[in-house]
C-alpha cells in the first residue's frame, strides 16, 4: 500500500491535524496526505481493514461539527490542487486541494468569474458541495447547482466520476450533502462570463446603525437579483494587524457586489451612499477585486460563531437585532452581519441537487476573537443574545456557515431527509465516510 499514515506523536501529525479555529483539538486516528486519487483509493482501503472511518478535510473550516475524530482517518487534501479553465466552456476543473484564491484571480484575467463566497483561503470543494453562498448567488444560484461533475471514491474504493448522466441520484446527494458519500476528488463546475463588477464597502460611525441598516433593509425589498448585499456591525479590537483607520473603532458596514454598469448601480444604490458615508470604496473592478472586500482573516484564529437564516425579516426585526448588537448594547462581537440572499439562491429548480435553494430572504452570521479563555464566556453570552433576538425570524440553518453539530432536518426539507438517507444507505451502507452535519448520526 503505497501511502504513509501518520500516527500521534509521529513527524507530521501536529502539522498536519489543525483546524481554522485555533480553540480546536483535531486528533484523528491516523492523517494521511495524498497526492494522487490511487493514494485515496489506498487510505480508504487502509481504514477499512483497520476498522476505521475516513473523513476529508482541507483547510479546517466548520471542523466543530466533526466531532471525536479517535476511529477516523483524516485525508488532508492540500497536494491535490489543480486548477484548470476551459475558457470556450466556461467550465473550471479543480482539484479537492484547491482554495477560492487558486482559481479566482486566473479566472479573473479571462474575463470570468465563479460563485465563490467572502474568503479567498477558503477550500472550493467543501464550500461547493456544502452550498456555497457567494457574491453572485442572488443573480446565480448556489455555487453546488452549478457544479457539473464530481470526482470521488466510493466505499469500495473506487474511483467515479459522477453526473447528472452516469448517476443522477449520487450527483443530487452531493450537491448539499457531499462529504457523507465518499472522498472527493476534484470538482468541475461552471463559470460565469464577467469581467468587471461594481464593488465595495460603506463604513459609517456606528452610532448611526439604526438608520444605515433600515435604508439598506428597505433597499433590499426593491433591489434586483444583479445585487448581493450585506449589512454588518463591526467592532475592532485595538490590535497592530487591524490596520488604520479601524483599529480600535466600531462601524456600521454596507458592502455590495453589483453584476451591473456603474451607472445603473450607482443610481440603486444611492439611497445608502446618499447618507454620507466617511469611507466609501465603491468602484469597478475585474472579479479578483472582491477577495477582500469582506475582510475575513485569511490565517487561523481562535474564534466563536453562530448563524440562522432569516425569514420574513421586518423593520421590528432590524430593531431587535441593533438591540441586541447594536451601539447602546454593549456587545462587542468582531462582526455581526446580515446578508441579503434570496433571487436565484431562493428559487428551486428540476436540475438542482440536495440544496435546492435557501430557505429565507437573509442569513444571519456572528464571530467573535476568542484571544484567552476568558474571553469565551462573555462572547457566547453575546453571540446568544442575537441568536434569542432572532427567533422569531427563525428559517433554519445553512451548514456551512454552523460550527455546531446540527441535525440536516434544519436545513432540508423533511422529503429531502427522507431522500438523503435513501442515498446514504445505498451508497455507503457501512457509514464509513464521517462529515460535519451527518446525513445519518455515527
Amino acid at each position: 500500500m503505497g501511502i504513509d499514515v501518520l500516527g500521534r506523536g509521529s513527524a507530521g501529525y501536529d502539522q498536519n491535524r489543525g483546524t481554522f479555529n485555533v480553540l480546536l483539538s483535531q486528533e484523528p486516528a491516523g492523517i494521511v496526505t495524498p497526492r494522487t486519487p490511487g493514494e485515496v483509493i489506498d487510505a480508504i482501503e487502509y481504514a477499512k481493514a483497520e476498522g476505521l472511518r475516513i473523513g476529508a478535510q482541507r483547510t479546517g473550516h466548520a471542523a466543530e461539527p466533526l466531532g471525536d475524530l479517535g476511529d477516523t482517518v483524516l485525508v488532508r487534501t492540500a497536494a491535490l490542487n489543480t486548477v484548470s479553465i476551459d475558457v470556450d466552456r466556461r467550465i473550471a476543473r479543480v482539484g479537492s486541494g484547491a482554495l477560492w484564491g487558486d482559481l479566482v484571480p486566473r479566472a479573473s484575467e479571462l474575463g470570468l468569474a465563479a460563485c465563490h463566497g467572502s474568503t479567498p483561503t477558503v477550500g472550493i470543494v467543501g464550500y461547493s458541495l456544502g452550498g456555497g453562498v457567494g457574491w453572485y448567488g442572488r443573480k446565480h444560484g448556489l455555487q453546488c447547482n452549478r457544479v457539473t461533475a464530481v470526482e470521488l471514491v466510493d466505499a469500495t474504493g473506487t474511483e467515479l466520476r459522477v453526473d447528472a448522466e452516469s448517476d443522477p441520484e449520487l450527483f443530487w446527494a452531493l450537491r448539499g450533502a457531499g462529504g457523507d458519500f465518499g472522498v472527493v476528488t476534484a470538482l468541475e463546475f461552471e463559470l460565469l462570463a464577467v469581467r468587471e463588477v461594481f464593488a465595495g464597502a460603506l463604513f459609517f460611525p456606528l452610532e448611526r446603525a439604526a438608520e444605515v441598516f433600515h435604508t439598506w433593509h428597505e433597499l433590499t425589498r426593491t433591489i434586483p437579483d444583479e445585487v448581493t448585499s450585506v449589512a454588518r456591525v463591526m467592532n475592532f479590537p485595538p490590535i497592530p494587524e487591524i490596520p488604520e483607520p479601524m483599529r480600535g473603532n466600531s462601524f456600521a458596514v454596507v458592502e455590495a457586489v453589483a453584476l451591473l454598469p456603474e451607472a445603473e448601480a450607482t443610481e440603486l444604490l444611492a439611497p445608502l451612499r446618499d447618507l454620507g458615508a466617511p469611507m466609501d470604496t465603491f468602484a469597478t473592478q475585474p472579479p479578483a477585486g472582491v477577495a477582500g472586500l469582506h475582510m475575513d482573516p485569511p490565517e487561523p484564529c481562535p474564534y466563536a460563531g453562530q448563524s440562522m437564516l432569516l425569514n420574513d425579516l421586518t423593520g421590528d426585526g432590524i430593531d431587535a437585532l441593533l438591540d441586541a448588537v447594536g451601539p447602546d448594547s454593549g456587545t462587542q462581537l468582531l462582526s455581526v452581519e446580515v446578508r441579503h440572499d434570496g433571487g436565484a439562491m431562493g428559487r428551486d429548480g428540476a436540475e438542482h441537487g440536495a440544496l435546492s435553494s435557501l430557505a429565507g430572504e437573509f442569513l444571519l452570521f456572528g464571530v467573535n476573537i476568542v484571544p484567552t479563555p476568558e474571553a469565551m464566556a462573555p462572547s457566547k453570552a453575546w453571540l446568544g443574545a442575537m441568536r434569542d433576538a432572532m427567533q422569531p425570524w427563525d428559517a433554519g440553518r445553512y451548514l456551512n456557515f454552523s460550527d455546531e453539530d446540527e441535525d440536516i432536518a434544519v436545513a432540508f426539507p423533511a422529503p429531502t431527509v427522507e431522500r438523503l438517507r435513501a442515498a446514504k444507505a445505498k451508497y455507503d451502507p457501512e457509514n464509513l465516510f464521517h462529515a460535519c452535519h451527518p446525513v445519518v448520526s455515527g
